[in-house]
Order: C-alpha cells, then structure tokens, then sequence
C-alpha cells in the first residue's frame, strides 16, 4: 500500500453524462465489487435482453445500479441524492461521492464535494460543456478542491475523434482562470466501454495521458494536519484518569496537530493555558493530529463550552460578529434579508442575520450581477451578521472553520451551505 493516503473524490456532470456509469466501470475494472453484486448484474442484463460475448461490455449499461440504490433513481434513470462507495486497491484507498448532475439537486453535490480532496467533472462528448458542468466547476472552484479532472465521457459516440476531445478540451479551458481552478487534468474515455478508466483500451491511442485511474492513485489527499491547529470543542467532560477527576474537552482535531505543553487559546472568549494531556480510548499520547478524536487536558480551570475553539495561540482563528461568505441556495423559498436564520458552523450555533446581498454570480460568465435574493441553487456573496461570535477562518484555509449552514429559523429547513470569504477588513470582535 503506498503512503499517499486516504483519497476522498467525488463527481459532478450533467444529466446522462455518465457518471453513475463510471464509478460502476470504476468499481468493476478495478476488481471491487462482491460477487453477489456481479451476479445480480449478470441476472439484470439476461433479464433486460443482453446480447452476450465480452461480459463486461454488456453489463456497461447496468454499472449504474452499483451507486444508483434508491428506488426513485432506479425507476428514473437518474441520480437523485449521494451515493457514497469505498473501494481499495493494492496502490490506496478511496472513498467515493457519486453526486446528482440534475439542476434540482446541485446542493447534493455541494454536501458531497464539501470534503472531497478531487473532482471528477464528467462532459458528454456528444454534448460540450453544458450549464451544468459551469455550475460545477463554480461550485468545486468556492469549494477550494485542489484537484480537478474534466473526464470527457461517451468517447465512443464520437468516434474517439482526438480534434472532438481537443475542442472540449480548449472551451473547458477557458473557465479554469475566471474560476482559479489548479492541477486540472483532461482524459478522454469511455465509461461504456471502459477505456481509458482503468485499462487504456484500445481505441484511444492518440492519447498519451494517464487513465482515471492513474490519476486517482497519484493525486495528493491535503493532509488536514499540516494545517493551522483547529479543535472545535464537541463535549465537556470529567473522565477519571490515573484515579482523578479531570475536567476535558472531547472533540475532532480538525486542522492541524497539538502536543502536551503547547499553549492554547479558547475563543471566542480568548482565555489562554496550556495542554496538559492528550487522552484517547488507546491511552494517552504526547501529540495528536487531524483528523484524530481526543479529550484535551489543560493546565487551567478556565470557562470552555461546547462550540467553543481550541488553537494555538500563536495562530488562533478570529472571532467575528460580520463576515463575507459565498452563498449556495438550497431551498425552494428565496432568500429573503427580512428573515431570521441560524448559521451551524464547526460545533456552535447561533442566531443570524443576512445584512446585505452583494451580487448573485451568473452562471454563463461568471460574472458578479445585482441581485435582491437568491433562488434556489443560485450562488452569490452576502453579509452575515451573527448574534454570538463564531471562531473562523477564511475557507480558502481552512474547510471546518471556513465552512457552515444556514438554517431557516421558523421552518428548520437547511436554506444555504456557506464558505467565508478572506477576512481583512471584517470587524472582528473578541468577546
């Protein structure tokens, strides 16, 4: 098993451009499916008419049915919420996001792509870029995934022609700097027929890139611990340790990592001590990292609540009462700046208010334009105004304490995912 890690990708696409398919291609090439999964295949395509000879071939059509598992995406032919896989192979390991390409459902690819390290963006051959392969490349650009592939699909509809790919190709292109997309990769393939995915196949030897899977096995995972040290608090508790009783402080090393001794802030309220002890179910250690759970032990009796923040005070996070963030819409009612919301974001809560919409993004240029709302999965940038102060980070650092939900006070519905924006010039408030 190589040291590359955990990789957690996702993909994005139009409707029907294939991306149940892949993962299914994906899964099978690759030797990851049970053989009950195999057989219920082989059953499905007899009892839909298949026409025999190359095995894999004709079950290409039902791959789909190894991520579609709802009733409704099975009787319709599309996906409709996450389908999550995991798969190994003797190089890594993976956890897959098999997200929904309809318009309708652009806020399940925003949850699945929320902790993906890659994207694949799927592009029908036979179609182009469509809106919403720009409205996913946006999405995976506010999302700050470090790695893209652009898989253009459905090769063999065309013909395996290399200039139709190279068209695809240069107007892909054309969005990646308004959109500051980086390491983005462009493979030519056939989910259907399994070229280029996991085996090169044999029709696309003007090709000289990597296949899908190549790429998957060399992208970088963004190790969390490398980040600033970021333990948003879950529990406050008295475990027993060594016949004592000792007050701790459980939660999920988001960012990061913390030895015994280091000096801490708590924010928002900025009281500051040192660690003394790190425990874990296993025993204690001298230092953790993300994405480690671990009870933190300091030196000080000092006031620490659930969704306080834990960093070190050489580099704390900022504690704000405004801020800018990126706003994705997910409800069918609007937005609306008369409204009260909540925003959720790493353990704590708090009540909020939108103070203004700046603009609303338009999908075709990607250009900022005046807007009074947003609808749903419209994406645009607001000013959030919060009753108690939430200890953030600009997304663009850091994704846990970057990162929140915007949840309808009256009807409890979850309205908006958010990604704070760089926080010079925001008035910071530490208490």
């Amino acid at each position: 098993m190589s040291h590359q890690g955990l990789l957690r990708f996702s993909t994005a696409g139009s409707v029907d451009d294939g991306k149940s398919t892949l993962i299914g291609r994906l899964l099978f090439d690759a030797k990851s499916i049970f053989e009950d999964q195999f057989s219920n295949l082989v059953r499905t395509t007899a009892s839909r008419g298949g026409v025999g000879g190359n095995v894999a071939s004709d079950l290409a059509v039902d791959l789909a049915l190894l991520t579609d598992g709802l009733m409704a995406e099975r009787e319709q032919g599309i996906t409709i919420d996450v389908a999550y896989r995991y798969f190994a192979t003797p190089e890594r390991k993976f956890i897959i996001a098999d997200t929904p390409g309809h318009e309708q459902y652009t806020r399940n690819m925003v949850t699945g792509a929320s902790t993906a390290d890659l994207t694949i963006i799927l592009v029908d051959a036979t179609r182009g870029v469509r809106p919403q392969s720009r409205r996913h490349a946006l999405v995976a650009g506010l999302l700050g995934i470090r790695n893209i592939v652009v898989a253009v699909n459905k090769m063999d509809l065309v013909e395996w022609s290399e200039a139709r790919f190279a068209e695809i190709r240069a107007e892909f292109a054309s969005l990646t700097g308004k959109l500051n997309l980086r390491n983005v990769t462009f493979i030519p393939l056939s989910a259907l027929a399994g070229d280029m995915v996991v085996e090169r196949g044999a029709h696309l030897n003007w090709y000289a890139g990597p296949t899908l899977l190549e790429v998957l096995h060399q992208a970088p995972a963004g190790p969390a611990e490398l980040g600033e040290f970021r333990f948003p608090v879950q529990l406050v508790s008295r475990p027993g340790i060594e016949g004592a009783y000792t007050r701790g402080y459980m939660g999920r090393i988001e960012s990061g990592r913390v030895a015994v001794g280091d000096t801490v802030v708590v924010l928002p309220g900025g009281q500051t001590s040192r660690v003394s002890g790190i425990v874990t179910f296993d025993g204690n250690l001298e230092t953790a990292a993300a994405p480690h759970s671990v009870t933190l032990l300091l030196e000080d009796e000092i006031d620490v609540s659930r969704g306080d923040l834990i960093s070190h005070s050489a580099a704390p996070a900022r504690a704000l009462r405004r801020f800018d963030a990126m706003l994705c819409w997910m409800d069918a009612e609007r937005l609306d700046v008369r409204r009260k919301y909540i925003v959720k974001q790493a353990t704590r809560s708090t009540k909020a208010v939108i103070e203004r919409i700046d603009h609303r993004l338009d999908i075709e240029n990607f250009e900022p334009c005046a807007a009074d709302d947003l609808g749903m999965n419209e994406i645009g940038q607001v000013s959030l105004k919060v009753r108690d102060a939430l200890s953030v980070d600009a997304y663009a650092e850091n994704r846990a304490t970057g990162g929140f939900i915007l949840i309808d006070e009256v009807t409890n519905h979850t309205v908006a995912a958010g990604m704070i924006l760089a926080l010079d010039g925001t008035g910071a408030s530490h208490g």
